[in-house]
């Protein structure tokens, strides 16, 4: 296999398959920002009340840990933290302790912030399919 600059024609491939992911991932996220703030939110806001919308409980409540809530949005916990307290000012989030270890922390969607969620989520769905369509 003949070496390119920078390396193999496979790892040259590979390099340029990951730069087109992150633009994409830009681009996807610029657009997302744009679109969602006309209702208040940018793109990790809504990926947080889309985490607490999904929810096993029959009564639709739904709360997660902060720790857990920054493993699925992919937030370190301080951004979280601060994301979180923006959006309970809100009103679309309540933090409350953890019953089962005092020292953590629960989120979840106030009724407010489920509404939000459902308004907005075809807005979201919709940039999704636009900019993830093949």
């Amino acid at each position: 296999m003949a070496a390119t600059r920078g390396g193999t024609g496979n790892e040259q491939a590979l390099v340029e398959q990951w730069r087109d992911m992150l633009a994409l991932h830009a681009r996807t996220q610029c657009e997302l920002d744009r679109a969602l703030h006309r209702h208040g939110l940018c793109a990790s806001d809504f990926e947080v009340l889309d985490v607490l919308a999904e929810s096993p409980a029959p009564d639709g409540s739904c709360a997660y840990r902060v720790q857990e809530i920054a493993e699925r949005v992919h937030l370190s916990q301080s951004a979280l933290s601060r994301l979180v307290a923006r959006l309970e000012k809100d009103g679309l989030v309540e933090r409350g302790l953890c019953a089962e270890d005092r020292r953590g922390v629960r989120v979840a969607l106030t009724a407010k912030g489920r509404t939000r969620h459902a308004d907005v989520k075809p807005v979201q769905r919709a940039v999704l399919t636009r900019m993830l369509a093949d």
